[in-house]
């Protein structure tokens, strides 16, 4: 499937496949039988059954998680919303690419892949204050690299981000798409004083003013970041291929949100990893219908949340697929 436009970029959307039933009324009835109390796995019995339905297998397994990592910079960082100068997202890039950074262990720990994708990182995205964070074409672009970064063989996605000033952009994003006031929205991301805080809240309901009222990717395109159009996009190619998702913190699910909003039901193949210390985190989770799997106060980003959470997701699956029924394991079912 290609797109050359946000419209078609819907399109496809809009036409991505389900989960398969059948797989999931095979998981269904193989839960059933496994040698433990009903329902005595709790979440993981449901989390196990929704991966099978994705993957289209009534006893999958979870060989090939990928992590992929996309970083942008913002304009609207010198309107001084951030702790720290835009620099900082270069020099992370290289921390990625060395294996120095926080989601590289927690890839590693979980047997995934990494990739880094720098997004243009030496043209920052435009002040969405005064005009649009990014052309029509520009987002386009930016979604093609988180289309074209999923590998078609993975069986668990993971994405994240990297981009001094992107929570100020996830903020503007979530208070466009779901309402309230910019005070709603905004947090303290990479650690602004209450000065910063202020000047986060006038820059996002500034953008909230000129953008607001737009349709959902047209909104992305406005006032996201080239790294958070990435992350739409690589959500989007994961659903058509029917790989599940594990949603990393406020920033990827102010992404994921505007899939949501611009097609109901695009987000079911994914799952909220954890929920962050960001605290309009809580609100963006609620409104795209996820429940977190974990709650540690994480606040970094970069897909750690998301990534920590991998191999729990590998043990519900394993549980599914790997526990004897009662049957094979000659005990009575009761």
């Amino acid at each position: 499937m290609a797109f050359s436009d946000l419209a078609g970029f819907e399109r496809i959307l809009k036409q991505a496949p389900g989960p398969d039933m059948e797989a999931q009324a095979a998981a269904t009835a193989r839960n059933a039988q496994l040698t433990k109390p009903a329902g005595s796995l709790g979440r993981l019995e449901e989390i196990g059954i929704w991966y099978a339905a994705w993957r289209g297998e009534g006893r999958p397994r979870i060989e090939k998680p990928q992590v992929a990592i996309f970083a942008g910079n913002h304009g609207v960082t010198a309107r001084g919303v951030s702790a720290f100068p835009v620099e900082v997202t270069v020099q992370m890039v290289a921390n990625f690419q060395q294996g120095g950074a926080a989601i590289n262990q927690l890839a590693r720990n979980a047997g995934a892949s990494m990739s880094v994708h720098a997004l243009e990182l030496d043209r920052p995205t435009g002040d969405f204050t005064e005009t649009v964070a990014m052309s029509d074409e520009d987002c386009v672009r930016a979604l093609k690299t988180g289309w074209d970064a999923v590998n078609p063989q993975a069986d668990l996605l993971v994405v994240g981000e990297m981009g001094i000033g992107n929570t100020t952009s996830a903020a503007a994003m979530a208070n466009a798409l779901f309402g309230g006031t910019a005070a709603d929205w905004v947090g303290r991301g990479t650690g602004v004083d209450d000065a910063g805080l202020k000047i986060k809240e006038e820059v996002c309901a500034a953008g909230v003013a000129l953008h607001g009222g737009k349709a959902p990717l047209a909104i992305l395109a406005s006032l996201g970041g080239r790294e958070v159009a990435a992350m739409a996009g690589a959500i989007a190619r994961a659903r058509v291929l029917r790989i599940p998702v594990i949603l990393d913190g406020f920033i990827c699910c102010a992404a994921a949100a505007c899939l949501e909003k611009a097609v109901p039901g695009a987000l079911d193949h994914c799952i909220a990893g954890h929920q962050s210390a960001e605290a309009a985190h809580r609100a963006v989770l609620k409104e795209i219908g996820k429940e977190p799997l974990v709650s540690l106060g994480l606040r970094l980003g970069e897909g750690s949340g998301a990534g920590l959470v991998i191999p729990l997701v590998k043990g519900a699956v394993e549980c599914l697929s790997g526990m004897a029924t009662f049957a094979e394991a000659g005990v009575s079912a009761g």
